[in-house]
């Protein structure tokens, strides 16, 4: 077969020592790379038998290995078309139309809801919802449609109507709204067990060249696809994608679109089934006249997948594109038929009518196989929950899977039931003295109960970390460089290169001390001699969380011994003894809890605001403030003016780790993307909301990660002086990584933190980029100990934090410093460096002369947390 311009789709044909090869590999279970998975997509005719014949037997493994040996699935669903209007142009598409062509733009909530409830009468669970990628990005019609109802884009309308279906018929929203970005997963994960999206292929060819499939359709870059598929994985979303083939891609792309797939599942776990699809010419296309794709040729690729991504993974073909070669695909390795209708067509291939469901039982009899129904979410993520499946849902799928075997229940019939926020969400439960007890007693285990599983693949992670075997703190530049840069600095501290702020970095010895003494200079240039700190209280109101950060050892799955969550009379409890000490602010932040609504964090406020009205309130990372909106669905500055409205009075700018995503998808797998950081502080930002800025250092990073996040923090500096007349970050707060109980050390992929020559010479050259647009420069007492603190102070450092009374995250990962620090302690540190020690607030002013007296009454720390200090042995 040749493709539109003439250009064979397919490798030259392989040797017969080649294919043998590749055989001989599949016959003996060895792991086939890209090039023999090619070879054996051209298989036909005996080679063809053979190769089937093993990826049946693999498929057979898989099926005994779930619990369900010589069981073929499908779901039972219905199709419902949201919006037939795409920005893209794919050229062999039809379901892809013009407004003028549609009575409205959208269907109605009665069409869709009069499609499910006669979809549920016959038995279906699946509402499948199918739609363009973002039609209003090109269709005004479609803005208007939304505008008018009160949507603020298609998203908003698509989660708005699958909950309408979940409490109206009981029907499980699958959805396929095309190309979605991390925070959209976000937001749509809520109201639906699964979602898809088609790979179709990685060929960048068929993408960039004018005639081909992919041309002029922005939702089709592969680049974007892949990353899709990867943000699903990270946010826990089980995933249904796959390929299309005999659109114009060679043999080569195809098997390296399967790869693709194999490498995402592996890494994040989240892919649920690939389908393996064959393109079949539809009239009033653009590729109307191509030749369909053989079936002799899809079954080779099915069997090539099914070797690929091996016995668990879950693979299908459409049973109304392959006439009546059941068969075939069955011998290929499938074990899925993918969604059925017996009331709907399949609007994407309308001119191919599914088969009738009893048809489809008997012809997978016929090969020696049952037929049963699943759910839209596959048995194996059903029957793990947590955290595949949030809570707001997981009712719902339990109404209607078999207990056992996740599959459905056979006697289950989909009724509605309420969509709504767990009751539970802030009732106080698990170890809530931890903030003590990790002082007393310790953390009760190492480690999270999940830790093989909740983190993704470890192995995969190895050839992404940026340190290699080298030594991160060995000097890498020769003194002339560090020498003129130096120079540079004396002049322009913050018209520092990347180059020259790299020499820096790597100043040992007496370029060291200079380094410091400079940036000690500019430190009192710019803010004085005097080393503040602030009387403060961190609450962190649950340490429940799913996200999956490979550094953090203070999250805990809900049922693990040290998990723990406060109610909101804990948190003001807490938040009025630490007033009662003279704090003038709390510091409250969680991990993302399943069961919290994203108004729990407006509740947490206002908890704090109505016992203690003067409490400043610190509060809500940019994860937890991504989170809260996209479970409100509410747009990023909405959110934050409804939480200004409740109480919250700035944000600490912690998430960030490094700003780079290279970086951040292997310290995390599924926090915020860095766009999404600073989307949030910069809207912060413009509401008037004072961030602070920080960087976790030291693990899998690199000098050139610093340097390009202190820069970035700077240009957004600018940018709120600029755009606003004022500046957004309060102070840039160096966090070193704490490797001893952090996952991602125990895993063996990051180093021990850094050490103190990088501590004193990051220290600095953050003062010097920094100057005139962040003046505050913080040491971390909590991760540092008191001579490097006092070593710092005199390099550049003028903040030394806050009293904290409960600094449980650090604890937990293994930092020896201790939970809190009286003012006595935070004066003894700063005395031997002959500099006077300031009390400050929040936002650096001075702190009344009435609650500086309560503090020094209090010593800056609350009684209860005091008195149980351990005497030094």
């Amino acid at each position: 077969m040749s493709g539109a311009d003439g250009r064979s789709e397919h490798a030259s044909t392989p040797t017969r020592s080649a294919m043998r090869r590749a055989l001989a590999r599949a016959r003996d279970g060895k792991a086939l790379d890209a090039a023999e998975a090619g070879v054996l997509m051209q298989a036909r005719g005996d080679d063809l038998d053979e190769l089937l014949g093993y990826a049946s037997r693999v498929r057979d493994a898989g099926l005994e290995a779930a619990g369900r040996p010589g069981i073929i699935t499908y779901s039972r669903k219905v199709f419902l078309p949201i919006t037939r209007l795409c920005r893209d142009r794919c050229h062999y598409c039809t379901f892809a139309t013009v407004p003028g062509k549609l009575d409205a733009p959208y269907l109605s909530p009665d069409e869709i809801l009069d499609i499910a409830r006669r979809g549920a009468a016959m038995g279906c669970k699946e509402a499948l919802f199918t739609l363009g990628d973002r039609p209003e990005d090109r269709w005004s019609q479609a803005q208007e449609w939304l505008n008018e109802r009160g949507y603020n884009d298609t998203l908003s309308y698509v989660r708005a109507m699958a909950i309408m279906v979940l409490e109206e018929t009981g029907l499980l929203p699958h959805l396929n709204p095309g190309v979605l970005r991390w925070s959209d997963l976000q937001r749509l994960k809520p109201v639906a067990p699964s979602m898809g999206m088609m790979l179709e292929t990685t060929s960048e060819r068929l993408f960039t060249e004018r005639g081909q499939a992919h041309y002029g359709s922005p939702d089709k870059d592969p680049a974007v696809r892949v990353r899709v598929l990867e943000d699903a994985g990270r946010c826990n979303v089980p995933f249904t994608t796959g390929i299309l083939i005999g659109i114009g891609e060679t043999v080569a792309e195809r098997a390296d679109s399967v790869f693709a797939m194999r490498r995402v599942a592996r890494e994040y776990g989240g892919i649920q089934e690939v389908i393996v699809q064959n393109f079949r010419a539809k009239p009033d296309t653009a590729m109307m006249h191509r030749p369909d794709a053989e079936l002799a040729e899809l079954a080779a690729t099915i069997a090539v997948t099914r070797l690929v991504m091996g016995a668990r993974m879950r693979v299908q073909a459409p049973p109304n594109l392959i006439g009546d070669e059941y068969g075939l695909m069955l011998r290929a390795g499938i074990d899925d038929w993918g969604g059925v209708s017996p009331l709907t067509p399949d609007h994407v291939n309308p001119e191919r009518p599914w088969p009738h469901i009893e048809e489809l039982a008997r012809h997978t009899a016929d090969s020696g196989f049952e037929l049963r129904e699943r759910l839209t979410v596959y048995p194996e993520y059903a029957l793990r929950g947590e955290p595949w499946l949030d809570p707001r849902v997981s009712g719902h799928v339990a109404a209607l899977a078999d207990p056992r075997t996740g599959l459905a229940r056979e006697d289950a019939a989909a009724e509605g039931r309420p969509w709504q926020e767990p009751e539970a969400g802030m009732a106080a439960s698990g170890r809530t003295d931890l903030h003590t007890a990790v002082d007393t007693e310790g953390r009760a285990e190492d480690r999270r109960g999940d830790f093989d599983a909740v983190y993704g693949d470890w192995e995969g992670l190895r050839d992404r970390v940026p340190w290699p075997g080298a030594d991160p703190g060995a000097p890498r530049r020769f003194a002339p460089e560090i020498r003129d840069a130096l120079r540079s600095a004396e002049t322009d501290p913050a018209g520092l290169t990347d180059e020259q702020a790299l020499a820096l970095l790597h100043a040992d010895g007496s370029e060291l001390e200079e380094l410091a003494a400079l940036a000690d200079g500019v430190r009192r240039d710019a803010v004085g001699d005097d080393v503040t700190f602030v009387v403060t209280r961190n609450i962190n109101f649950t340490n429940v969380c799913y996200t999956g950060c490979r550094f953090c050892a203070f999250a805990q799955r809900r049922t693990d011994a040290d998990a723990y969550t406060l109610s909101l009379d804990q948190v003001a409890d807490r938040a009025e003894e630490a007033w009662e000490a003279g704090a003038g602010e709390v510091c409250m932040q969680g991990g993302i809890h399943p069961d919290l609504p994203g108004t729990a964090y407006f509740d947490i406020a206002r908890a704090v605001k109505e016992r203690v009205p003067e409490m400043h309130v610190h509060a809500f990372s940019p994860m937890e403030v991504m989170n809260g909106a996209s479970r409100t669905n509410l747009p990023i500055r909405e959110w934050l003016e409804r939480a200004r409205e409740a109480g919250l009075d700035s944000i600490p700018g912690t998430a960030a780790e490094i700003l780079d995503d290279d970086v951040r998808w292997v310290l995390t797998k599924g926090k915020l993307p860095a766009s999404e950081w600073i989307d949030v502080i910069s809207t912060a930002h413009d509401l008037g909301l004072p961030t602070t800025s920080t960087m976790m250092y030291g693990h899998v990073d690199t000098p050139e990660h610093w340097v390009a996040h202190i820069k970035l923090l700077r240009s957004l500096q600018q940018r709120s002086l600029e755009r606003n007349g004022r500046p957004g970050f309060t102070e840039f707060v160096l966090l070193p990584f704490v490797h001893t109980n952090a996952p991602i050390y125990l895993a063996g992929l990051a180093r021990t933190g850094p050490t103190v020559r990088e501590n004193r010479a990051v220290h600095a050259l953050a003062r010097l980029l920094l100057h005139g647009h962040i003046d505050n420069i913080q040491c971390s007492w909590v991760k540092l100990a008191e001579e490097t603190c006092r070593r710092l102070l005199a390099g550049g450092v003028n903040d030394v934090g806050g009293t904290l009374m409960e600094e449980t995250i650090s604890r937990m990962a293994g930092s020896d410093h201790g939970s809190f620090k009286t003012i006595s302690d935070i004066r003894a540190l700063v005395e031997p460096t002959g500099r006077p020690l300031r009390q400050r607030t929040t936002l650096y002013e001075e702190v009344p002369g009435e609650r500086r007296a309560v503090a020094e009454a209090h010593d800056g720390v609350a009684e209860s947390v005091r008195r149980l200090r351990l005497p030094v042995v």
